[in-house]
């Protein structure tokens, strides 16, 4: 289920002093196709640790190039490894792209899109944003960046050069946290009142047909509540969370009233590839661990609910996911989930990653 194909690396360029543009090929097969906003998973081993990480591409449909952005990240091993040893000639394994941050394009029809990007949240972000803008010849795109200063801007000329391409059309609006600016609006953090502030002065927010938000949480949870308190449903905010307050497997909660008479143990069957297997599982495992201790090659890559990797459908029984920031809610309730997330509550779970 999990198949990994080589891509060679082209090209490595620096966008910033901590960040890396790097143009991939596929060399053995596998569909490299993407749709914009879409993400790749990556392996890599480390003195014998096989570590994931996905990362987002940021090239448009029709720049005809294969590209990630990975800004280093401390103690982070992957994104240290490629900015400071990765170079053209080299090899590495990636799953075909992924992800579901992104809206069908429609060319003969003029739509208003939003951005909010933070930091290498912009990576997403200029996939769709190159796209729809040279897809959708009569739609608009208005971009709020969030960075810590001008040095930490990643694609800053290339952002300029849309700018100038798209006159008219795509308006883009820096927001730095450290550096001061001529509009004092422009400067700080992107919060719930810097939101309201753009909308009554600088961003019609009633003429916006989708918004798109890349970021850290509670920089994503603040905008998105802006945007519900001005008119937008939840249909027209689309999330794309690049880090998570929640690195990993969450607490659960006990219920001490019932740990007595509640069975400490599932009998799962989980599907990959056309075959099923079958095995008894503990209750404080998650489904993608039980997977993977009995030997089937399910995907995953964050282990955190943020990435979407995992996502399997329970076809019987129940389960309880402790974190989701990747499903939207018509995929949870059609009776997906993440399986890194995903916690048997029934003593029979059966669950499809072939769905």
């Amino acid at each position: 289920m999990a198949r990994f194909h080589q891509l060679s690396v082209t090209d490595v360029t620096k966008t910033i002093r901590d960040a890396v543009i790097v143009t991939l090929k596929p060399v053995n097969g596998g569909d490299f196709d993407f749709t914009q906003g879409q993400y790749l998973t990556f392996r890599q081993d480390f003195d014998g640790t096989e570590v994931r990480r996905s990362y987002s591409i940021c090239a448009g449909k029709d720049d005809g190039a294969l590209q990630v952005g990975i800004k280093k990240v401390d103690g982070g091993a992957f994104s240290t490894w490629a900015n400071e040893n990765l170079a053209p000639g080299m090899t590495l394994e990636a799953m075909e792209p992924m992800g579901n941050f992104h809206t069908p394009i429609t060319p003969d029809v003029a739509k208003t899109y939003l951005g909010f990007a933070g930091g290498s949240g912009i990576t997403p972000v200029l996939s769709i944003m190159k796209t729809v803008l040279a897809r959708e010849p009569q739609s608009t795109f208005s971009l709020v960046y969030a960075n810590r200063g001008v040095n930490t801007i990643m694609f800053r000329e290339e952002l300029e050069d849309l700018k100038n391409l798209y006159m008219g059309r795509l308006t883009i609006i820096h927001v730095l946290e450290s550096d001061a600016q001529d509009i004092d609006l422009f400067t700080g953090r992107v919060d719930t009142d810097k939101c309201k502030a753009l909308f009554d002065h600088w961003i019609d927010i009633q003429s916006v047909d989708t918004s798109f938000i890349c970021g850290p949480e509670p920089m994503m949870l603040g905008i998105a509540a802006a945007l519900r308190d001005h008119g937008l449903t939840d249909d027209q905010i689309k999330f794309e969370l690049f880090a998570s307050a929640q690195p990993g497997r969450l607490i659960r909660k006990t219920n001490t009233d019932a740990i007595d008479v509640v069975a400490k143990s599932t009998e799962a069957t989980i599907s990959m590839d056309g075959s099923a297997r079958s095995f008894t599982m503990d209750k404080d495992q998650s489904i993608l661990e039980a997977a993977l201790e009995n030997a089937l090659d399910a995907p995953y890559a964050c282990k955190a609910g943020v990435c979407s990797t995992c996502k399997c459908k329970v076809l019987e029984g129940e389960v309880e996911m402790l974190a989701n920031h990747a499903l939207e809610d018509y995929e949870v309730a059609q009776g997906y989930v993440l399986s890194c997330q995903a916690y048997p509550v029934t003593d029979k779970v059966v669950v499809d990653y072939d769905h």
